[in-house]
């Protein structure tokens, strides 16, 4: 079977729109949370991802939009979005959001927004962040989002070995444990602005990666109307 991963889609309908498209024909999607906060669209990103055969796990910025999160930690510029989406969704999209669980497993992965041990706001940035990791899944492998970068940490014989997987990149689960980041679909902050998002072949257990470009000034223009921050409009164009 083969399935669709996607992470920190953050309201932004033309990304997600186009990593669909880009995906083709997947038996389900995954969703390791942050579908909504600092976008314009999130009561579309909702229902867009509730056409699909789907599982999905909250992120920090979902919870913050339906008040299971203070935003006293957030910057200012996140902060303001996050009061602007609780404003926003609908009735039907908060009630979606408040029935997500933080934490799911689905063999051979284990999904969680953050990390294992804080599912909510610890950022896997470093093989000395994701070491101690490893000890709180029970699975073959990890799906995490949370920092928007693509990154995949392999425990090995020698220890924990990460590396940035570029599209096309593949890594088979099973030999090692790992945790696995497909990176942003609404905001890449590695550098590239294209939506990213991975492909699990359960036949083959082959996790890949892959970038598709999207109508990044449509959503800056919807940005743009709602009132929000310019410096989120920005970060659109660099990948930042």
């Amino acid at each position: 079977m083969r399935y669709g991963i996607v992470a920190d889609v953050h309201a932004n309908l033309a990304a997600f729109e186009a990593v669909l498209n880009d995906m083709g024909h997947v038996d389900a999607l995954w969703c390791l949370g942050d579908l909504v906060g600092y976008g314009p669209d999130p009561n579309e990103c909702i229902e867009l991802l509730r056409r699909q055969n789907h599982l999905c796990i909250l992120g920090n910025h979902d919870m913050a939009a339906v008040g299971l999160l203070d935003t006293e930690e957030f910057n200012p510029h996140a902060a303001f979005a996050a009061d602007w989406t609780a404003a926003t969704l609908t009735e039907r999209s908060r009630n979606y959001l408040l029935g997500l669980p933080d934490r799911l497993v689905a063999e051979p992965f284990t999904f969680v927004h953050g990390s294992p041990r804080s599912p909510a706001w610890e950022y896997i940035t470093s093989e000395d962040r994701a070491a101690p990791n490893f000890q709180q899944f029970d699975t073959p492998a990890c799906l995490v989002g949370h920092t928007h970068v693509p990154v995949l940490f392999t425990l090995e014989d020698s220890g924990v070995q990460g590396r940035v997987p570029g599209p096309g990149d593949r890594v088979e689960i099973g030999p090692h444990p790992v945790i696995a980041n497909p990176g942003g679909v609404g905001q890449p902050r590695d550098g590239d602005p294209r939506a990213a998002y991975a492909l699990y072949d359960s036949d083959t257990r082959i996790l890949g990666w892959q970038r598709v470009d999207y109508p990044i000034q449509l959503t800056q223009q919807r940005m743009k109307q709602s009132g929000l921050p310019q410096r989120l409009i920005d970060r659109l164009t660099f990948g930042w």
